[in-house]
């Protein structure tokens, strides 16, 4: 009796460590498999946290080197708003995101430690289960959060790049390498598809470009401040009506090729073939002094037919000065100048050649 008494217990104990190992094993594999999936909920959000904190730092920085020169207002407001919006909701996924999932642990050796680590395996799996929902749930508003501080940050971007062509207009005493670096600096902002540091050095220059445009026209009103500067910035007004599409910069002297004095008047003008078209006018004092006479306006003309000649250069010979003058005399014949101021005294009259390629030149 005290055999088969033992060899009942012993059955029993084995049939219990069986049915231990069976259930802990199973829990353990639910366990892992939801840990499993969990952790890679978890590294997604976390990923997308990451971006969306690195959007909200170049978002910062954006407003950070927003002057108010260029970008809209209710943009910058927009923004704001966008990177209050990430940081809350990268704070209420906190919590979610803190620790990593824990592993399964260690498998007990007695049938008792297996049951009751089976039963905490399963607690455990339940825990993790829900922390995958909350994870899949907070996820896309992580995505839409980003998804609206890159848009407000194109939107800021984007109507800085479009003001800059007004601002141009605004400061039209600025000097050419000036301009010229400000719609460089706007194409890139405006090709701009994220926020990123590129983004952020590319606005950065878009604002530095602005502020030299205004630092370069005061100095260039201050050069041509006196009692000529109203005569000379309505010639330079006039120069810019001739030639749309033309970048002009002015510069004025008492002597300019030599003439100037005695009621003389002197131009001269330097152009460039590469884009954008500009040029560089320089006219002596006395041409201001005349203004508005014919005299003074066919002048400029002839200048001005200097410097359109960038949009034109396959209209005539442009490989001798006597040529490149007549032509620039011719331009100004075509526009209606006829004072012999336009070229004719100094240069003769030019061929009628060049007077009919130069009504193609406007």
């Amino acid at each position: 009796m005290g055999i088969v008494a033992a060899a009942a217990v012993l059955a029993a104990a084995g049939a219990a460590q069986l049915g231990a190992n069976l259930t802990y094993d199973q829990s353990a594999r639910d366990y892992v498999d939801a840990a499993q999936a969990t952790s890679a909920a978890l590294a997604e959000v976390r990923q997308r946290d990451a971006v969306l904190g690195a959007g909200a730092g170049f978002a910062e920085s954006l407003l950070a080197g927003d002057s108010g020169i260029l970008a809209d207002r209710s943009a910058a407001e927009t923004l704001r708003g966008a990177i209050d919006d990430a940081a809350a909701t990268s704070s209420s996924a906190d919590d979610l995101l803190a620790d990593d999932i824990p592993d399964a642990g260690a498998k007990p050796g007695w049938f008792w430690e297996l049951f009751s680590e089976a039963a905490r395996l399963s607690d455990a799996r339940l825990d993790v289960e829900r922390r995958e929902d909350d994870l899949d749930a907070v996820a896309p508003e992580i995505a839409q959060a980003a998804d609206e501080l890159d848009e407000a940050g194109i939107t800021l971007l984007s109507s800085a790049a479009t003001a800059a062509a007004g601002f141009e207009a605004a400061h039209l005493s600025a000097r050419n390498d000036d301009v010229i670096a400000l719609r460089d600096a706007a194409a890139a902002v405006a090709d701009t598809a994220t926020i990123d540091q590129v983004a952020v050095d590319a606005f950065t220059t878009l604002e530095g470009a602005a502020a030299q445009v205004i630092a370069s026209e005061q100095a260039e009103l201050a050069e041509k401040a006196g009692p000529l500067q109203a005569p000379r910035l309505e010639i330079e007004a006039f120069a810019r009506s001739l030639a749309p599409g033309v970048l002009l910069e002015f510069d004025w002297n008492p002597i300019v090729n030599g003439a100037g004095a005695n009621g003389s008047m002197g131009g001269l003008t330097t152009w460039w073939w590469d884009d954008p078209d500009r040029a560089v006018i320089e006219l002596s004092n006395s041409v201001a002094e005349q203004w508005p006479s014919d005299r003074s306006r066919s002048l400029v003309a002839h200048e001005v037919g200097h410097a359109i000649s960038v949009k034109c250069e396959d209209l005539y010979d442009s490989s001798t000065q006597d040529s490149i003058e007549k032509w620039a005399t011719a331009w100004a014949i075509s526009m209606g100048f006829t004072d012999d101021a336009n070229g004719v005294w100094a240069y003769g009259y030019p061929p009628q050649s060049y007077i009919d390629a130069a009504y193609g030149c406007r």
